[in-house]
């Protein structure tokens, strides 16, 4: 198995890991018994684990979001679902790599599932452009959301984009009317809708396809209405305030969770999803199965109306 590149607040943990797979590959040579270090450090790098992971930073999870063998949308997709069918095409305008759209079968019942896809290296990275989707993007999955409900099939999306593409052609081709577009229709669908944060919820290219019944975010993912190095840029102009940008924003799971922007919080392997991808897939694929076997029994007008007063319901105010 491929080593899993650290990020800088985990280096004891994988200088640790490191060491201890040297010492049982010099045991594996050696006619030596070390086995009583190698526990004693295995105890060790269990605890230093428990130490970082249980005590992170909001930037520190902003991180893990970010980290390049985190499962992407289609790593789940195959993880999780059966005779998943892409299809292409907004009809309007062009295929947009960074959205992915489809249909699949979970344990066995039928579904849509949509979700931005970023690529694994630097060359699907520029095809997928980075998992920041265009107009075009937005109207696909909104097309194949009609079709959805045209086939009474439930919909589960997969948020993970630092935005959507701020390009002139995104602009031009009405990046902001296709994401306001989708918010508008998502919330009158008469078909339950499941979202799940994977990996970063970025501004209005998350919530391009983020309105749901039930919104979940994964332990170490993020949903800001904007990113950490934009808000620090805006407020300080410097790119270093971008940890404290990140707690300001209140964009963790358990920050979201306590302000009800969210439903509840999807558990992850210690360490991050990237750590075992099954598992992670496994912790949605029961949260999706729960909630569809809870959603179907609404009918479709108490459905509607119970998404529109779970939206309305965000936010506290005072009177000044």
């Amino acid at each position: 198995m491929a080593a899993i590149p650290g990020l800088e607040f985990e280096k004891p943990i994988i200088d640790l890991e490191r060491k201890i797979e040297e010492l049982k590959g010099f045991t594996s040579h050696k006619d030596i018994d070390i086995s009583g270090e190698i526990r004693h450090l295995e105890e060790k790098l269990a605890q230093i684990k428990k130490d970082v992971y249980d005590n992170l930073t909001p930037w520190q999870r902003v991180q893990i979001a970010r980290h390049p063998k985190r499962p992407y949308t289609l790593d789940y997709i195959e993880m999780m679902m059966t005779d998943f069918i892409e299809i292409h095409g907004d009809r309007h305008f062009s295929d947009d790599k960074a959205m992915v759209c489809g249909l699949a079968k979970l344990n066995g019942e039928k579904i849509v599932v949509i979700g931005h896809q970023k690529g694994k290296d630097t060359k699907e990275n520029l095809e997928r452009n980075f998992g920041c989707a265009n107009p075009e993007g937005y109207r696909k999955a909104m097309r194949v959301m009609y079709m959805a409900e045209k086939f009474d099939l439930p919909i589960v999306t997969f948020i993970d984009t630092p935005g959507a593409y701020p390009g002139i052609g995104a602009e031009e081709r009405g990046q902001a009317e296709a994401i306001a577009y989708n918010l508008r229709e998502m919330a009158h669908l008469r078909v339950p809708i499941i979202v799940f944060v994977i990996g970063e919820g970025g501004s209005g290219g998350a919530l391009g396809i983020g309105v749901g019944d039930r919104v979940y975010v994964l332990e170490n993912a993020y949903y800001s209405v904007i990113s950490p190095e934009g808000c620090a840029a805006i407020l300080w102009k410097e790119r270093s305030k971008s940890p404290e940008a990140a707690a300001a924003l209140k964009l963790t799971a358990k920050d979201l969770l306590e302000m009800k922007i969210i439903d509840g919080i999807i558990k992850e392997p210690l360490g991050g999803a990237h750590r075992d991808p099954h598992e992670a897939a496994e912790n949605i694929k029961k949260t999706i199965k729960k909630d569809l076997a809870g959603l179907k029994n609404i009918s479709k007008d108490k459905l509607v109306d119970a998404r529109y007063d779970k939206i309305r319901a965000i936010g506290i105010f005072k009177e000044p």
